[in-house]
């Protein structure tokens, strides 16, 4: 079992969250406190854009499942975009066995998840966050 590792980045573009280690049931609630304070983070930025870097990430369970898709929906409703960054089959495979790479922004690389990073427009003309 690796130890669970998490750094958090500010830039001008977004917010990144670098996860490594094990994200389990033993590790999520570190995750879940993490990912809640960089969906703040975000939030309070203009470019309102959190990337979750999961590159590192050796095992992947169920409870770091349900804490992507929580924070992809507290973001939705926060008009803050969530993308993942995963390639790792420890990784991949679990979202994809249970059909949540239909729902979440999932990327193979940092550099995808950043491009074609628009800002979205509300109904009144002023920008909301980023759409991707």
């Amino acid at each position: 079992m690796e130890p669970l590792g998490i750094e958090l980045e500010a830039h001008d573009d977004a917010v990144v969250l670098r996860v490594s280690g094990d994200v389990d049931s033993s590790t999520v609630d570190q995750l879940v406190g993490s990912l809640i304070d960089a969906l703040d983070m975000a939030g309070s930025q203009p470019a309102r854009l959190l990337v979750v870097d999961l590159e590192k990430v050796s095992f992947f369970g169920s409870a770091g499942l349900n804490a992507m898709l929580d924070s992809h929906e507290q973001g939705k409703r926060a008009g803050t975009a969530v993308r993942l960054v995963a390639s790792r089959s420890q990784v991949l495979q679990p979202i994809e066995v249970t059909e949540l790479d239909q729902i979440l922004d999932v990327y193979p690389t940092f550099s995808d998840a950043m491009r074609d990073v628009k800002p979205s427009v509300d109904p009144d003309g002023g920008e909301r966050g980023y759409a991707g």
